[in-house]
């Protein structure tokens, strides 16, 4: 029995080897089946991680596609993709024909998930709205990818329809409306009569003011390029703030000043502040009504800034040494604040010039101006005094 076995064991393995490279060489056919078989469930685990109860797999599945982070999604406005209609694909082919390639796509709606709930053809009329405000279709996408939430706004597009025609109309530039249109669409989220009524009253109150009917339209376009946020103001805050001024003995063109200088920001402060700022300055520097006045004029940071604000600069400023005095004749130094002011007194003394002896104004003024300055009084303190007496010696 055991001979027998011992004479088939050679059989066998000769067998095993007849057959074992068969054995060994995989099936291309079931290579590429098992290929498609790993790619479909990694798709499949894919979508089934990010798709929660609830969401609808449909919208996975479509941003998937566009490379959008689900996750990112989920954690900014969950309730997108629990929605039954969405257009991701309408909404990033309406974008690709404007010009935008994958990545923009992407972060687009990464940035503002809801923009694939409006319809393809809302998409399409604000796209001709915004183009028609726009150099060409690339700044628009440009514009689309800084703010995509204004532009998928959708559902006041006959307002802001309305209102940029209104604008149009009224000789603002396109540039504007597209600042207006980017950092205060709430302006085009009003009607058109509320806009109309707030121009009305800016025009009243510069013809009220002493301002002439043929440079009105020049003042107010001026004004409306300067500071278009003017608009988010209530024409009730305007007429308050212009009598509260008014009742201060400020006369009309003292007015149209403050209002040129600061803008629509004169029109955001409330009164209540503005006595009690005018009180305490009055009392700091111990002046008359009529010396107020001309303070403010030389610095408007006397009435808007709040009495904390001033106190806490005027303190800093005595504790540097600088006089109620020196301040009273520079009074602009209060627009700045002290971190400001310490840096650049600092900054002063590592060259030898004490502010305190010196000139206030030398510490005032923007970044720009203030480093002007400080290259002047370093330039004039680094030149060798000449003299004249001093033999010179010249080389043969």
């Amino acid at each position: 029995m055991q001979s027998g076995m011992a004479r088939s064991a050679p059989n066998l393995l000769m067998h095993l080897t007849r057959f074992q490279p068969f054995m060994l060489l995989p099936d291309l056919s079931a290579l590429q089946n098992q290929r498609k078989t790993r790619n479909f469930l990694q798709h499949f685990r894919y979508t089934t991680e990010v798709t929660l109860e609830g969401e609808n797999k449909a919208t996975a599945e479509n941003l998937y596609e566009l490379s959008v982070d689900i996750k990112k999604i989920r954690r900014l406005k969950p309730w997108v993709l629990c929605k039954e209609m969405t257009y991701a694909k309408e909404i990033a082919k309406i974008l690709q024909e404007m010009g935008a390639d994958k990545s923009d796509i992407m972060h687009i709606i990464e940035r503002c998930p809801e923009a694939i709930l409006c319809r393809p053809t809302s998409i399409s009329f604000q796209r001709d709205l915004w183009l028609s405000v726009c150099l060409n279709e690339k700044q628009l996408v440009e514009l689309i990818k800084r703010f995509p939430e204004n532009f998928f706004t959708v559902e006041h597009y006959e307002k802001q329809k309305g209102n940029i025609r209104f604008f149009k109309d009224l000789g603002l530039k396109n540039t504007i409306i597209r600042r207006l249109l980017t950092s205060a669409p709430n302006i085009f989220y009003n009607p058109i009569e509320k806009n109309k009524h707030m121009i009305e009253t800016l025009q009243s109150s510069f013809l009220h003011l002493g301002g002439s009917q043929e440079n009105m339209k020049t003042w107010l376009l001026k004004l409306l390029s300067q500071d278009p946020f003017i608009l988010l103001s209530s024409p009730v805050a305007v007429q308050e703030n212009l009598q509260f001024l008014q009742k201060n003995d400020f006369t009309d063109s003292e007015i149209l000043s403050l209002l040129s200088r600061l803008k629509g920001f004169i029109f955001q402060l409330n009164t209540v502040t503005m006595q009690n700022s005018m009180l305490f300055s009055k009392s700091v520097f111990n002046c008359s009504v009529q010396e107020l006045r001309e303070l403010i004029m030389k610095c408007p940071a006397l009435f808007y800034n709040s009495v904390p604000v001033l106190e806490e600069r005027l303190e800093g400023l005595l504790k540097a040494g600088i006089s109620v005095g020196q301040i009273k004749d520079t009074p602009t130094v209060l627009e700045l604040t002290p971190e400001i002011v310490q840096y650049r007194i600092k900054k002063l003394d590592a060259i030898g010039y004490d502010i305190r002896r010196g000139n206030l104004e030398n510490v005032t003024g923007t970044k720009k101006e203030f480093e002007a300055t400080y290259g002047k009084i370093q330039a004039k303190r680094e030149r060798p005094m000449f003299n004249p007496v001093a033999p010179l010696h010249i080389e043969d």
